[in-house]
């Protein structure tokens, strides 16, 4: 299985860790046909660091603070397959604590600052063509849509 984020400054295809972390692969698999992200900005970009989007916070004209939203329930961390190290164009789930992640992900921008992230984040996907997209995405930045494409 694999993925296209559609943002406003390009598209990032992926390809899912579908082995190494089943769960969080169906779980963001489902938000993204169910239209979850589409519209959602990147609310965290930190150089050299992440971009993070998927809180429902971020979308226009929501009432919360960006960041601090979910899809109102949590699933596990599988923390334990061998795809489990945040290089550049990893897609990984952002948490408040372990088994609290929901719809919030991020992409890595390098290897540089992200090797404590191992293990400690689900990792479950990879940019395998717009990595430059990476760089080119602020703050605010909008993911238009997520497509998913079943082989």
């Amino acid at each position: 299985m694999k993925g296209i984020i559609k943002t406003n400054k390009g598209e990032m295809h992926i390809s899912f860790y579908e082995n190494d972390a089943p769960g969080t692969v169906a779980n963001f698999v489902k938000l993204a046909k169910d239209g979850y992200y589409d519209g959602l900005k990147f609310h965290r970009v930190l150089s050299d660091f992440v971009i993070q989007g998927g809180c429902p916070n971020s979308r226009d004209g929501a009432k919360g603070m960006p960041g601090t939203g979910g899809p109102g329930y949590s699933i596990k961390c599988e923390l334990d397959g061998e795809n489990q190290f945040h290089d550049r164009g990893v897609l990984s789930m952002a948490h408040a604590g372990r088994n609290t992640g929901g719809s919030q992900f991020f992409v890595c921008h390098s290897r540089n600052n992200t090797a404590h992230l191992d293990r400690v984040h689900t990792c479950f996907g990879k940019v395998t063509d717009g990595l430059d997209v990476i760089d080119e995405i602020r703050e605010n930045d909008t993911i238009n849509s997520i497509e998913i494409i079943e082989e």
